[in-house]
């Protein structure tokens, strides 16, 4: 009797050595199961013939804003803490085709990912002056500098979005539709150093909407709180609560513009803050007649 009893100790230390040592550090700790995974929560089904009212808002997530630099962090890609930033979580995703991508923010013009990985991260030949021969003439070594994608780059998104306003309840609410990150952007002139900034330009536009996309959002948790690495929103759950500092770039008209094509400095900002009060007086004037 005590022979099987010291045999049954004996395999269960075994057996509790062995599961220590499957993970390490964070992992061992809290280990994840695809239950622990939230899922994305459905939106209720809208007919457009119960649509009294809609428009649809461009804006701009400047992660230099102190509420928005959770969007920022981590800079790395190393997954610590089962954490990446939101740059990498789309990336991620993008580069193993697990979400589609666009070209633009109508989301009309659909991109091939592994072109444009390809494409991205394609090296970059650079011709640099040495110095001079015996014969003083200039001498050139060509380096190959490799191009890879870094999270640390992107400042800021560019959101597209919709509001509306149901026949059911005359109550306001809004959908993300599209979105980008921007990355300044430059235009080199052959084989040389010289360039010139075109701006902060979109990389490319996701589908916020798609299924695959909302699957990847929810799935990552966010690092909303700096001092708590649990019980942390989804991305999905960022989105749709609108956790975040945005500012209106432009509104669907009739010309459609951007506020930057009309309007710069103050006045530029001065027409975000207009745009946005409009939206959501809308609402309550409903309820006032």
């Amino acid at each position: 009797m005590k022979r099987i009893v010291l045999t049954i100790i004996a395999s269960f230390l075994c057996l509790s050595v062995y599961s220590q040592t499957e993970a390490n550090g964070y992992e061992s700790v809290f280990r994840p199961s695809e239950d622990d995974y939230a899922k994305p929560i459905p939106f209720p089904f809208i007919r457009s013939a119960d649509i009294v009212w809609s428009t649809t808002l461009w804006k701009k997530i400047d992660l230099n804003e102190l509420f928005n630099q959770f969007f920022y962090f981590p800079v790395d890609n190393d997954d610590r803490y089962n954490k990446k930033s939101l740059a990498y979580i789309i990336w991620d995703a993008m580069a193993a085709e697990e979400i589609p991508i666009y070209e633009d923010d109508e989301l009309k013009i659909p991109l091939d990912n592994r072109l444009f990985v390809e494409r991205y991260t394609k090296a970059d030949t650079i011709l640099l002056e040495i110095g001079y021969d015996d014969d003083d003439n200039e001498m050139y070594q060509t380096i190959i500098r490799p191009h890879e994608f870094d999270g640390a780059e992107i400042y800021q998104y560019s959101l597209m979005e919709v509001w509306f306003i149901g026949k059911q309840d005359t109550r306001q609410d809004s959908r993300r539709i599209a979105l980008a990150p921007l990355k300044d952007s430059f235009h080199k002139f052959g084989n040389t150093e010289e360039e010139i900034y075109l701006g902060r330009l979109p990389l490319f536009w996701i589908p916020m909407q798609n299924p695959s996309v909302r699957a990847i959002l929810a799935r990552y948790s966010s690092n909303f709180d700096g001092n708590n690495l649990a019980n942390q929103p989804s991305w999905d759950h960022i989105f749709i609560g609108q956790i975040y500092e945005a500012f209106v770039t432009g509104e669907s008209t009739v010309s459609t513009r951007n506020i930057s094509q009309y309007l710069t400095g103050e006045d530029a900002i001065i027409e975000s803050e207009l745009i946005e009060n409009k939206v959501f007086d809308i609402e309550s004037d409903m309820w006032e007649y």
